[in-house]
């Protein structure tokens, strides 16, 4: 039981992990023993993320791929199997922000969210799930938000999406679980990203924030890392379809 939360070599591949809190959590698995697949739409980006964590003494390859074609994220996840090993732990991280007023959201722009926040979590954890299924092991963590529960002028779009993903969460668990495959979410609140570094600049939401959360502060992204060991290791072996809010309280309060 001692090394109940190690990932010594266990072969993870996160989705959109060639910088932001994707990279974070790639270094974050990686100082747990892990062996990460980094993922990017572009290999330029994939490749010089896995030079920086190879040059830091982890192991890391690069797998690039668009998450939200469903062909070529079936012969990606065909090539990484045959090339680099089974795919132990998937973490779905991609994902994208769009903000306008609902009546006034771009056609364009929707499909864009929902193309890279929900399906790309269906095709990439389908095609992952196949292998999984007939080795009867994996662990499956979709990365979700506060908006899988909450709703926020301006980002309809990505709350809608970010609400399937708990759902999908959920049915994946149902059908996958009797497999010995582990599917859970992490919802991060509010952190510092560069993702809302235009909130996090804003003086009136941050004092708004402050006082609306328990902890009366915005998450460090780091913070997020022990979350996804946690899902990604034995230690939640019995754990499934099961959000994990990471929000410093700020949910259950009213």
């Amino acid at each position: 039981m001692k090394n109940i939360f190690s990932l010594e070599n266990k072969k993870v591949l996160i989705t959109g992990s060639a910088q932001g809190i994707g990279f974070l959590l790639a270094k974050g698995l990686a100082e747990q023993g892990a062996e990460i697949i980094v993922n990017d739409i572009t290999a330029e980006r994939a490749e010089h993320a896995v030079a920086q964590l190879t040059a830091q003494g982890y192991r890391a390859y690069a797998a690039p791929f668009d998450v939200t074609r469903c062909q070529e994220v079936n012969e990606a996840i065909d090539g990484i199997e045959k090339n680099i090993g089974a795919i132990d732990v998937l973490i779905n991280n991609a994902g994208i922000q769009r903000r306008h007023p609902f009546t006034e959201f771009p056609e364009n722009e929707w499909n864009d969210v929902i193309a890279v926040n929900q399906s790309a979590v269906f095709f990439v954890s389908q095609a992952v799930a196949r292998n999984m299924v007939e080795r009867r092991a994996g662990k499956i963590v979709n990365i979700c938000s506060m908006q899988s529960e909450l709703g926020r002028d301006t980002i309809t779009p990505y709350a809608a999406s970010k609400g399937a993903v708990k759902m999908l969460t959920r049915g994946m668990c149902v059908e996958l679980a009797r497999y010995n495959i582990q599917v859970n979410g992490i919802a991060p609140g509010y952190f510092k990203t560069e993702m809302t570094k235009a909130l996090v600049e804003n003086q009136e939401f941050t004092a708004w924030l402050t006082k609306r959360t328990p902890a009366a502060r915005w998450g460090n992204p780091e913070e997020l890392i022990g979350a996804a060991v946690f899902l990604s290791s034995g230690a939640s072996n019995f754990v499934n379809g099961h959000l994990l809010f990471v929000d410093g309280g700020m949910l259950v309060a009213v």
